[in-house]
């Protein structure tokens, strides 16, 4: 590998993925550590909150005070979830530098989520693209189209792939800088992976960059490794694997973030994080969140010694 393509970007998207599906809400203080914490660590990609009513979603409330602690942060990229025009106003007001909007392939997903069918979503997803637009302070925002249900759907089941490049191509021509692909409710597997990157890549203008894996059924690194055989190079993941979708009903366990770069690491992948100090975070969320179930395999086993660069802290490191 070049060194370009050593280096893969992990964007920790537990502050709003992972807290949207839990009944607790963590403090604000809390959240402020775990970004500050991630970033030290060397995250320098967050998904800190979603722009939406907070009624709907009260561990939300408040996003644009996560943010502007975000911004405080040298070279931290800030990454806000919006599900309409009003919050996509609201995330480009506090600043962030990304905003992603959800566009579900399967209509049910998607009149659950935010009630609009696929179409509607992308016509809506045209008008945030229009206000990004509108004034030049907002115009280096990246805007984000975040297909979830890509490789299956709880309500809906099996979804083609034609149609997930449909809905892609049409979000490209409604005007994003990005397509990610979401596995909202962990039915990929590594041919299923393969066989739409195959499909889609060669059509996409080059703005399909990004994948959002589940490990529901435990396939989520397999997974991963599919997706970068096939050049994609950004991934999202959350800390101890918290999360899910309130709006898919079994959609648990995204892939938890110290997993991901540790076999990213052990693969000869460069991300920049050290994963004993991902670890260390792991106890702001059982002080803020002491009901919420925590996940991963390396917090559990430990590292092994040799399987990844000899760089990394030697902190519970297993031989």
């Amino acid at each position: 590998m070049t060194q370009s393509n050593k280096r893969v970007v992990v964007q920790e998207v537990g502050l709003r993925d992972g807290l949207q599906s839990l009944s607790q809400v963590m403090a604000t203080d809390a959240k402020k550590r775990w970004i500050t914490a991630a970033y030290e660590a060397g995250v320098r990609y967050i998904e800190v909150a979603s722009f939406v009513p907070p009624k709907l979603l009260p561990q939300m409330a408040d996003a644009a005070e996560v943010v502007a602690h975000a911004l405080t942060l040298p070279d931290l990229v800030v990454t806000a979830l919006v599900p309409n025009l009003k919050g996509a106003e609201n995330a480009l007001t506090a600043g962030a530098h990304r905003i992603v909007a959800p566009i579900s392939v399967s209509e049910k997903h998607s009149l659950a989520n935010v009630r609009k069918t696929p179409d509607a979503m992308i016509e809506e997803f045209a008008r945030i693209r229009h206000l990004r637009d509108s004034k030049s302070a907002w115009r280096n925002v990246t805007l984000i189209g975040g297909l979830s249900t890509v490789f299956g759907c709880t309500l809906q089941g099996y979804v083609l792939e034609s149609d997930v490049v449909r809905i892609a191509l049409a979000t490209i021509e409604a005007g994003a800088d990005v397509v990610a692909l979401g596995d909202t409710t962990g039915h990929a597997t590594p041919a299923h992976v393969g066989r739409l990157l195959d499909q889609l890549l060669p059509v996409a203008q080059g703005k399909v960059t990004s994948l959002h894996f589940h490990d529901t059924r435990g396939l989520a690194l397999a997974n991963t490794v599919v997706a970068l055989d096939h050049g994609i190079r950004e991934f999202d993941a959350s800390l101890a694997g918290i999360g899910g979708c309130p709006n898919a009903p079994g959609a648990t366990g995204n892939v938890a973030t110290e997993d991901l770069v540790y076999m990213l690491h052990a693969m000869g992948y460069e991300t920049g994080i050290d994963i004993a100090s991902l670890l260390d975070i792991r106890d702001t969320l059982t002080d803020a969140l002491p009901q919420a179930p925590l996940y991963g395999y390396i917090a559990r086993e430990g590292i092994f010694v040799g399987s990844v660069p000899t760089q990394l802290s030697a902190r519970g490191v297993q031989s």
